[in-house]
């Protein structure tokens, strides 16, 4: 199988501390967009540029899989936490190469990103490894354009690779201001899928 011919799998990284409806429009979007075979979600363990996480790696993963059930194309991939530790892209993508370096066999990845991710990437541990592993996808978010900065320009070219751009609607949703409306006790109906609000009533996640 060529590498054009290859199926695409789309990659989505995160805390999802917790995962929400605009995780899962991002993750739908770029299935289609991608003509990706897949996108897998991947829980971070402990992602090196965040505070420390309000729920556990478990719950996380059990938020994610209650989210994307009966969701054709969208798979939970449990790599970051089940290798435990600090949560680097660079160690991820080398070991779904099954550690040679180079794209797995029959495999073509694309990590999905948001503009703001994009706009720091190179600060991103060993970012240069991941552009010669993976082509990108970005998305744009509210008051943000999907522009990526020089030296990444420079290196996507470098290695031929694609910045794919996501037609998502801006939508200003993020986990952190879920965490502030459930510490307030407000609602978040349509922020977060049913079963993951049920899930985390039930385990009294985020509160005061």
């Amino acid at each position: 199988m060529s590498a054009s011919t290859a199926p695409r799998i789309g990659l989505l990284g995160g805390s999802f501390d917790p995962i929400h409806e605009a995780h899962l429009t991002l993750a739908r979007t770029a299935l289609a967009h991608l003509d990706a075979a897949s996108v897998q979600l991947i829980p971070a363990a402990a992602p090196w540029q965040r505070q420390p996480l309000a729920a556990t790696a478990e719950q996380r993963a059990d938020m994610v899989a209650l989210a994307i059930a009966g969701q054709p194309g969208l798979a939970l991939n449990r790599i970051e936490i089940d290798r435990g530790g600090p949560s680097y892209t660079i160690d991820t993508l080398r070991a779904l190469a099954g550690g040679t370096g180079t794209p797995a066999a029959g495999a073509r990845y694309v990590w999905i990103l948001g503009a703001d991710q994009l706009a720091n990437f190179c600060t991103w541990n060993e970012w240069q490894g991941i552009v010669a592993l993976a082509d990108l996808a970005v998305a744009g978010r509210p008051g943000t354009e999907p522009e990526p900065p020089a030296p990444l320009h420079a290196e996507l070219a470098r290695h031929g690779r694609t910045l794919h751009r996501l037609p998502m609607p801006e939508m200003a949703v993020s986990s952190s201001g879920i965490r502030r409306r459930l510490a307030r006790g407000e609602s978040v109906d349509g922020l977060v899928p049913p079963a993951v609000l049920r899930y985390i009533t039930q385990h009294r996640l985020y509160q005061a």
